[in-house]
């Protein structure tokens, strides 16, 4: 297929701003990094197809991406693959902190549903309505994924915490990334 030249004028800042967002977003739903990656170039390639471009860029991005991406986890050589490589869930970075690390791993170790609805809402900023509407799921039922998950991520840093207290380290650090981890309102209070 040829691509629209004039496609480029809002597909290329969509990219930019929700492409390192879509892989993280794929690393949830359980593919590798670079399965992620294929898939946001394929999704990517399909929008420049398009004549016109679609009411709500944004959303459809995400609808289209988690798509792509499910059709591609359900193939049973890509699971077993997947399994292999589950340890390496994050891509590691040299500088990345202790903290990070541990954050991480207890991202990981949640549920799929609620490290889903975490991911969405956290890097891809989404509203609860918007996560509902995208997985097929009532507001509430994003928000209470939301908040159960952020206390099990809560739950599994303070334990980390408390490992790294007892090697000597100062868990004091970890009181200002749970901050961030604040459980949010119901939906439809402020």
């Amino acid at each position: 297929m040829v691509h629209d030249p004039s496609n480029r004028c809002w597909c290329g800042p969509l990219y930019e701003a929700r492409s390192a967002g879509l892989v993280l977003y794929g690393r949830a739903l359980g593919l590798d990094h670079g399965e992620a990656e294929d898939v946001v170039q394929e999704v990517f390639a399909a929008l420049l197809d398009l004549a016109v471009p679609p009411e709500q860029p944004e959303r459809y991005v995400v609808r289209a991406f988690r798509n792509r991406a499910l059709n591609r986890r359900r193939s049973l050589w890509r699971r077993m693959a997947r399994e292999f490589e589950s340890h390496r869930w994050f891509e590691r970075a040299p500088e990345e902190t202790d903290q990070e690390r541990d954050a991480m791993r207890c991202l990981a170790g949640l549920p799929a549903e609620q490290r889903e609805v975490i991911v969405l809402k956290l890097w891809n900023r989404h509203t609860f309505e918007e996560i509902g509407e995208l997985l097929g799921l009532s507001p509430n039922t994003a928000a209470g994924r939301y908040r159960y998950g952020l206390q099990k991520l809560r739950a599994c840093l303070r334990g980390t915490a408390t490992d790294e207290e007892s090697h000597g380290r100062s868990a004091r650090t970890f009181g200002a990334d749970a901050v961030l981890l604040e459980a949010a309102p119901p939906v439809g209070r402020a």
